[in-house]
């Protein structure tokens, strides 16, 4: 695109103090399980009587044609409680002002209840957070609740808790401040909920849920010790919040360890009490401890096409099942998880895009590692939400600048108009350079913005989004602000560099149009995006997925990048320069 490169071409432009001129459907869903397909409905409500979604106040917006059906609440007659919620979960919600469910929760609160393993790809603001964050909690309560009332005391290795795994500190946080939104009637938080990621380390008092990244699980959970089979043995629920981040690129071999840990774990406990054992779980840990350090190299170093293999070819692990306790854990023991043994812990996947197109997909991994896990799927999963408004501009070099500032000056004067008070706009780049030439440019037109990429400090990025979350403005940034940031209310997503593909693009325009709202996508695009912006256009006319647009056929990769190689070499290095 036009800021592509170590250098963006957008430096070559210099603007004066004066002001610059011109240069030039929830149709339906289901659970995609083996079991028999489940139909979501739709709410047929009109926009003006709505109760609060799970976002602030709405901002008046430049919004498409108003369609009678909700693509975003279940019907009016779906209660927190007729999900199989408690009373205690069900009035914390209404406490924090959540009336009502959205399509998704709706649609995987039941199968999470359930103890099933669960897979939740729906769009981005569809409500996938406290999709799985509210039935964990409630399952916690349920069980601490339980252990008070037993006459005999609990034990320490009785406790068991949740795991939420992110691929950045920011969403961890982000996380965290949301579990702790839902509060008893004395205004306490549920549940005891921790964040272990960046600079916080372990925490003191015994939390009910951690919220971490993998490799900051993995540092913290020391392998030389019980500390770690401890740990293992007392999670139950394991949440992998965007699941195709984590199961790919360099988050792949942590978060595939972890699995094998906690699926081995779980391996291990059904050869014990099948062996008769009173009390397994004291007599587990020396088992535990010896798999993580046995072949440990082999483990760090394990790929996702060696998962595959596991999952699949497993048969002689059945000879396994008849084993004691007092046999010595074999070295490849961790290679084979079977694929059926006794359950006891629940595997949630959560993403906003989940390609399951070739073996290495995370869609496909997931469904080789977790053939049995329930599906629940947006209707809008890889579509265009028609809560979206979609602006297209082709832009060369002479006029980009000009449609940019054009761009981020027409809308937020249009939010002004229509006196919708504080107006949220992202605009997006693709490099640390590109953000801050369009924001430089950005501010010697006279708009001010923030910044966010990742030469930032996790102090000054932290300090940008609650400045933009609270004051609205510009917001310039990189894909790191595209995944899981909930930013509410943000009308207007511009990429003044076109994404680099399908799923960074469908990650970007999700900042808007969130949670029932409407919003605006404006995107520039030059001769080097033409090939993905027609495929992504073309499947939004139909109607249809952009899983074309996915493709990891070569072919397709390389001409994209010969067309960006070209360009960048047709232009001059001078005019790269400032």
């Amino acid at each position: 695109m036009i800021l592509r490169g170590s250098t963006s071409m957008l430096h070559s432009y210099s603007l004066s103090a004066t002001t610059p001129k011109l240069l030039s459907r929830f149709t339906h869903s289901s659970f995609l399980s083996t079991s028999a397909p489940i139909r979501l409905v739709w709410l047929n409500q009109s926009y003006s009587r709505r109760t609060r979604a799970f976002s602030s106040a709405a901002v008046a917006v430049s919004s498409p044609k108003q369609t009678e059906r909700d693509t975003f609440f279940a019907e009016e007659t779906v209660s927190w409680k007729s999900l199989g919620l408690s009373d205690r979960i069900s009035q914390a919600l209404s406490n924090a002002g959540f009336d009502r469910p959205s399509l998704v929760q709706a649609a995987c609160m039941p199968s999470i209840l359930s103890g099933k393993d669960v897979v939740i790809a729906a769009e981005t603001g569809s409500g996938k957070t406290y999709g799985y964050l509210v039935p964990l909690i409630d399952k916690l309560c349920s069980a601490r609740h339980d252990g008070d009332n037993d006459s005999e005391k609990p034990t320490a290795s009785s406790h068991s808790f949740s795991v939420v795994l992110c691929p950045n500190v920011l969403l961890c946080e982000q996380v965290v401040r949301m579990a702790n939104d839902l509060s008893g009637d004395d205004g306490k938080p549920l549940l005891r909920v921790a964040a272990v990621c960046g600079r916080q380390g372990w925490p003191v008092n015994e939390p009910d849920i951690i919220v971490s990244t993998p490799v900051a699980l993995l540092n913290n959970i020391d392998p030389k010790s019980h500390h770690r089979s401890d740990f293992i043995r007392a999670v139950k629920y394991v949440v992998f919040d965007e699941a195709d981040m984590l199961l790919c690129g360099g988050f792949e071999n942590h978060v595939i360890r972890l699995i094998h840990m906690l699926r081995f774990d779980e391996k291990l406990l059904y050869r014990m009490n099948k062996s008769g054992l009173e009390n397994p779980v004291e007599l587990n840990s020396d088992s535990v401890s010896h798999f993580d350090f046995v072949g440990e190299e082999d483990i760090q170093n394990e790929s996702i096409s060696e998962a595959e293999e596991m999952s699949e070819d497993d048969d002689d692990a059945e000879d396994l099942t008849e084993e004691t306790q007092t046999s010595p854990v074999k070295k490849k023991d961790w290679r084979r998880v079977r694929k059926y043994y006794e359950r006891s812990k629940q595997y949630i996947f959560v993403a906003a895009t989940l390609p399951v197109n070739g073996k290495r997909t995370a869609g496909a991994v997931l469904k080789k590692m977790f053939p049995d896990a329930n599906w629940v799927s947006g209707s809008y999963l890889h579509q265009h939400n028609p809560r979206l408004n979609e602006k297209w501009i082709e832009v060369t070099t002479d006029t980009q600048v000009d449609a940019l500032i054009e761009a981020v000056k027409q809308f937020d004067s249009k939010a002004v108009d229509h006196g919708a008070g504080v107006s949220r706009t992202m605009v997006f780049g693709n490099t640390v350079e590109a953000v801050e030439a369009v924001a430089n440019i950005l501010q010697r037109a006279g708009i001010e913005c923030y910044r966010y990429h990742k030469d930032l400090s996790l102090d000054d990025r932290a300090e940008s989004l609650d400045d933009f979350r609270e004051k609205g403005g510009i917001f310039v940034c990189t894909d790191a602000a595209a995944r899981g940031v909930d930013i509410p209310n943000v009308s207007h997503v511009i990429q003044a560099d076109f994404a680099t593909s399908a799923v960074d693009f469908l990650h970007r325009v999700g900042r808007t149009a969130r949670a029932g709202q409407f919003g605006v996508v404006t995107s520039l695009y030059n001769e080097s995006n033409r090939d993905l912006v027609n495929a992504i256009r073309a499947a939004g006319k139909l109607g249809q997925p952009v899983e074309s647009a996915f493709s990891r056929k070569r072919s397709f990769r390389n001409k994209l990048k010969k067309r960006g190689s070209n360009k960048a070499r047709d232009t001059p290095t001078a005019e790269l320069m400032v």
